[in-house]
């Protein structure tokens, strides 16, 4: 069960890397680049501890899904970014298969 907390933690980390990443303007503002690198490699290695103890699989399927779908969130939310149909109906396909995933790892 801890191997999900560090990937809960490694999943915020990466969603701050990313904002950062945005707002860095093509890294030519230095603060937020920095703050890119240093969030990146922080949830890389809080990402490797809960790859200890949880199937990579079913780890990176739900770091990347609940990742894109909290900046995706985030973007609509902060950066006044387009919601669309597609964009809804895309996401929830991604939700859908990180809890196919998860299942199909319950099922073994």
């Amino acid at each position: 069960m801890l191997g999900y907390g560090y990937l809960l933690v490694a999943i915020i980390l990466e969603v701050c890397g990313t904002v950062c990443m945005k707002l860095s303007d093509g890294f030519t503002n230095t603060l937020p680049s920095i703050g890119t690198y240093v969030f990146y490699g922080l949830c890389f290695w809080v990402f490797s501890i809960a790859l200890k103890t949880l199937e990579v699989s079913i780890a990176y399927a739900i770091w990347s899904g609940v990742g894109t779908a909290l900046i995706a969130a985030i973007g609509i939310a902060v950066f006044k970014e387009d919601l669309n149909w597609l964009k809804v109906v895309s996401l929830l396909f991604i939700v859908a298969g990180v809890v196919g995933l998860q299942y199909s790892s319950a099922m073994h």
